[in-house]
């Protein structure tokens, strides 16, 4: 079996839809990410060149080893599309039931599909077939409806398909990302199934994963909302697994954060689409410094690069807050609305 790094020692970049394109995968890699996947990406819109597709499978060598993340409820759309994303060099691959917004389950995509589990590993079936065996990761969460799991069972047959490994959100697709995470169904899916196991679900900081992976004996983890409000959140894991100190988050070091995320956002992308978001994006990086609404409404007004990359350099001088700022918790809030973790 052919699979990505799966190891508590290398953890993942979870598909952020809106967030892990090209530039935010580099950022993490060059933290510690061991892999990376790609924003979810609809199996159907690839299939008949949906707009924005493309963009989000944009690659680089740097950019390895890469899992392209799609989306469908329709088992006969994923061959061709298969067959061109490995035609093109993609290796692995991954299947989104764990989606739970509302846009993609009403195409019976996503968490919909643990509705209809024999949908479910049609699609895992054609996929592994064109992959080869181990190439293909299947993302799921409990179940949809609160307290009807289902997720043991799927595994097994996932397993028996040839699925290389299975991540698990240990919520059910009604909740959400309310309530806590229910991190002992990790444990219980790694009794119940030779596969690796990959953690997702309430990884908000590195003391956060060290935890779960002490506590469920999963086989590696992937970080999402931790990561996008810290991209430094794998190399701060990978210390605390190794005994060695963190570096402190203060101004300096966020700085340089955010100084090389505008230099990849701009390197690979440039457009004024990319200059917006990392324009919206940085503030969340300070989170807990002083003053960060003044600097977001300082970063709105800029309107170029040099003047992006000028004023973000500011946050060097920034203090640590002694609590959370006036506004704050609304304004870059931790628990997005939404990111499918």
């Amino acid at each position: 079996m052919r699979t990505p790094p799966i190891s508590p020692d290398a953890p993942w970049l979870a598909p952020l839809a809106g967030y892990s394109d090209l530039p935010f995968r580099i950022l993490c890699r060059r933290m510690g990410a061991a892999a990376a996947c790609t924003e979810m990406v609809s199996a159907k819109g690839l299939l008949y060149g949906g707009g924005g597709t493309e963009r989000i499978l944009a690659t680089h060598p740097e950019d390895e080893p890469l899992v392209v993340q799609l989306f469908g409820s329709e088992p006969e759309t994923f061959g061709p599309v298969m067959d061109d994303l490995l035609a093109r060099g993609f290796r692995w691959f991954d299947l989104n039931s764990g989606c739970p917004v509302r846009k993609v389950l009403k195409s019976g995509s996503g968490a919909a599909l643990l509705q209809r589990p024999e949908t479910l590993l049609a699609v895992a079936k054609v996929m592994v077939r064109a992959a080869g065996p181990g190439a293909v990761g299947v993302k799921i969460r409990l179940g949809f409806q609160l307290g009807e799991e289902v997720f043991l069972d799927l595994a097994r047959r996932l397993e028996d398909l040839g699925v290389g490994w299975i991540t698990l959100h240990p919520r059910y697709a009604r909740q959400m990302f309310s309530g806590q995470a229910h991190w002992d169904r990790l444990a219980a899916l790694v009794a119940a199934v030779r596969l690796p196991v990959i953690a997702s679900g309430d990884l908000f900081s590195a003391e956060d994963a060290v935890r779960c992976v002490e506590q469920t004996g999963v086989a590696g983890l992937m970080f999402a909302r931790g990561a996008l409000h810290d991209p430094s959140i794998f190399a701060r894991y990978l210390a605390l697994r190794r005994g060695e100190p963190l570096a402190p988050a203060d101004g300096a070091f966020l700085a340089g954060i955010v100084g090389e995320h505008i230099r990849l956002t701009r390197e690979f992308d440039g457009s004024l689409r990319s200059f917006r978001k990392i324009r919206s994006l940085i503030p969340r990086y300070a989170r807990g410094l002083r003053n960060v609404r003044a600097l977001r409404t300082q970063l709105l007004c800029c309107l170029t690069w040099e003047a992006l990359e000028e004023t973000a350099a500011g946050i060097e001088h920034l203090e640590p807050a002694d609590g959370p700022q006036p506004g704050e918790d609304a304004a870059f809030p931790l628990t997005d609305p939404y990111v499918p973790e």
